[in-house]
């Protein structure tokens, strides 16, 4: 509020006002002491000096004495709001929010009262209450500016992403030059994952303040989901040399040298073996207050895409989560966060914390059939949905489930909604795709923790007990490459339920796809393909002599652009010219991309990293796989779907073997004919497959109930 809100009377009050006003502070306590001299019970004195004091931060000097003037004038609702501003300060949200109460009920058109109640509703957790606060102070006073920028901040953590940018978006045309307004704007697109949009935002806020280290930070993230690593250290780097604490920069900086597209960027001479030295660097530079505070950077970035190399990670994943363990497990010390130790009762609360609790491929290919099938009778099933999407399969798990929470905000609000169900098996889906899921998974939330393969790579905690995998998928000694118990479910793990997509009829010649030609389809993304099996595209295109390769264009464009390119040359090094063999189309929408899969010829299955849900859409479609068997279980999907099928003979062994076993499909038409009828027949057996849920459950059972 302004101080002429809380001037009532007196020339010596306003000459104290006009002091305050030129910042001539001590001449204005002067003016008000020497009220309290003739006059201890002076409101405008005591109020003042409170003020005064809130401003300088003494607080607690501000609350007595504010407090003295509400003893003399009771009812004067600007004393109320700014009591409870001190009070704030303090650390006391609760006591500042019977204040502001107190403010609105002697006058509800207090909008200033409105936005400080809602900041202290916010801090207590209550995220929809300080909504409604702020849209009240908002109807009030249309142009609050850091109202609509709180709000903007809430509804973005509520997954309302559409509304939080129309507020930010208002809130930038009152006040264009916001440097916090435009960043916060970038983010939001980037969450939505309108990364072009992003980084201009990002760019236009380092246009007016180019020694923004926030700025130049989140403009390296943006680029780096391009693709652009190179740039995106670039960034990181100058975010540190203006902000050399800047705790977030350095551990992208850290954790950012490791290629998206392996061989695609000339300014990244940095490979893996370099990635545990900078983890060396991080753990020596948190320490003292850097431990205190360093939860606030676990997982800015992650080392996604470490797991997209045919390489053993274990190592290098244990000394990464040992890092991130550390910081987060100061950060819940502080916090008193301790998990109850639970007694067994009536049934077993499972809870599952995701992002993905929508159309998504870690939905459909693991959750969906959880959900679907879990014996209820025996299992309550507790949801944490950490995402923004709300589509039909949200509404699903929603009237399937004991309960589910959603749009609950910050890491502290997270982790007491997940304690107050006192959960018994805590999973996560996926760990590595999304940093609030991380640094959840970094605490001890239940007695007992699971990850499973929507991000198939050991986590390397050490808060994760079990590895949920299947039997379909893992090699031999396995257990080696996780430091997590691991659990083989039988046969490929999940109950998968088919999509029974409707064709959708497509104009193929806009596509450039020839259906004269014989067709592979090769649908990965981009950082999927690793440039040491580039060779089997050309190879494979020598041999048939005329032939189509189909890839889809990744959503993030300049990714694929840099696979085309690294593709281009690997036809030009075999003396072939790419554009004769090679057509990309947009990323299609499911009927779309089921036609195609339909009237294709070959499914060429990523090598290295296999996939899992593409493969059984191929499958699905009568469409023959061809995989070569990984090392890790990452690489091994399609394999082990097409050995549960008894099509052992489309799994290779080799690259070569791979490449023999593509031809033979292509060229000899009775093969291909007698393996897309074996598909047919036999893919039932892959589908809504209940003995891997009766395994959990006795899984379950296990670590909860031991006889």
């Amino acid at each position: 509020m302004t101080l002429e809100q809380i001037v009532t009377a007196g020339q010596a009050t306003q000459l104290a006002l006009e002091h305050h006003r030129s910042g001539r502070y001590r001449e204005a306590e002067d003016i008000c002491r020497q009220l309290l001299n003739a006059d201890p019970s002076n409101f405008d004195a005591l109020h003042f000096l409170g003020v005064m004091a809130h401003e300088f931060g003494r607080h607690s000097q501000a609350v007595d004495l504010i407090r003295q003037a509400i003893s003399v004038i009771p009812a004067d609702p600007f004393a109320h709001n700014n009591l409870g501003a001190a009070h704030g300060e303090l650390g006391g949200p609760e006591i500042a929010t019977t204040h502001y109460q107190r403010a609105l009920e002697l006058r509800p058109d207090f909008a200033e009262a409105h936005f400080n109640l809602a900041l202290a509703l916010e801090q207590q957790g209550n995220r929809q209450g300080a909504v409604d606060h702020l849209s009240k102070a908002l109807g009030l006073k249309p142009d609050y500016l850091a109202a609509y920028s709180v709000l903007g901040r809430l509804l973005n953590g509520q997954s309302k992403l559409n509304d939080a940018i129309s507020c930010l978006r208002i809130a930038l045309r009152l006040l264009p030059d916001s440097i916090e307004t435009i960043n916060n704007l970038g983010s939001l697109f980037k969450e939505q994952g309108r990364l072009d949009l992003a980084i201009d935002y990002y760019r236009r806020a380092l246009e007016l303040a180019p020694a923004e280290a926030v700025a130049h930070h989140n403009l390296g993230v943006a680029v780096k989901e391009q693709g652009k690593l190179g740039e995106a250290i670039e960034c990181f780097h100058r975010a540190l040399m203006l902000k050399p604490d800047f705790a977030e920069a350095l551990w992208s900086f850290h954790v950012s040298h490791l290629a998206v597209i392996p061989g695609s960027d000339d300014r990244n001479p940095v490979d893996r073996t370099r990635f545990d030295q900078h983890l060396a660097e991080l753990e020596l530079w948190f320490d003292g207050d850097r431990l205190t505070d360093g939860y606030n950077t676990v997982a800015v970035q992650q080392p996604f895409y470490l797991a997209y190399q045919e390489e053993d990670n274990r190592e290098v994943m244990v000394r990464y989560g040992k890092l991130c363990n550390r910081l987060m497990s100061c950060w819940q010390q502080s916090q008193g966060i301790k998990p109850a130790n639970l007694k067994a009762r009536g049934r077993i609360s499972v809870g599952v914390v995701s992002k993905h609790i929508c159309n998504h491929s870690v939905w459909n290919a693991i959750l969906k059939g959880w959900i679907q099938h879990l014996d209820i009778r025996k299992f309550s099933l507790h949801i944490f949905y950490l995402g923004s999407i709300e589509d039909g399969d949200t509404r699903y798990a929603r009237s399937k489930v004991t309960s589910f929470a959603a749009g609950k905000g910050g890491l502290r609000q997270w982790a007491d909604c997940i304690l107050e169900q006192e959960i018994e098996v805590l999973i996560y889906p996926e760990i590595g795709m999304d940093p609030l899921t991380a640094r959840l998974a970094n605490l001890r939330l239940a007695p007992i923790q699971a990850a499973t393969w929507g991000h198939p790579e050991t986590t390397g905690l050490p808060t994760i007990d079990y590895y949920l995998s299947a039997e379909g998928f893992e090699p031999r000694g396995a257990e080696g490459n996780y430091l997590e118990n691991l659990v083989k479910l039988p046969n490929l793990g999940c109950c998968y339920l088919p999509l029974d997509v409707p064709s959708e009829e497509l104009n193929f010649e806009a596509l450039g796809i020839d259906w004269r030609s014989p067709v592979l389809i090769c649908p990965g993304t981009p950082f999927k393909y690793a440039p040491q099996h580039d060779w089997v595209f050309p190879e494979i295109a020598r041999r048939l002599g005329w032939c189509q390769f189909v890839f889809f264009t990744s959503r993030v464009s300049q990714m694929s652009e840099f696979l085309y390119q690294r593709l281009s040359d690997s036809f030009a090094r075999a003396g072939m010219r790419y554009e004769e063999f090679v057509v990309s189309i947009p990323w299609q929408p499911l009927p779309a991309f089921f036609d195609i899969m339909r009237r294709a010829d070959v499914y060429l299955d990523t090598i290295g990293f296999s996939g899992f849900n593409t493969a059984m859409q191929a499958i699905e479609c009568g469409l023959p796989i061809v995989a070569r068997e990984g090392r890790f279980m990452r690489g091994r999907f399609a394999s082990g779907i097409l050995k549960q099928l008894g099509l052992s003979e489309l799994v290779a062994s080799s690259e070569e073997e791979y490449v023999d076993i593509a031809v033979r499909l292509v060229q000899d038409l009775e093969y291909h004919q007698r393996i897309r009828h074996d598909i047919v027949e036999s893919r039932h057996v892959l589908f809504d497959d209940g003995v891997p849920i009766r395994a959990l459950e006795e899984f379950l059972m296990g670590v909860t109930r031991p006889c």
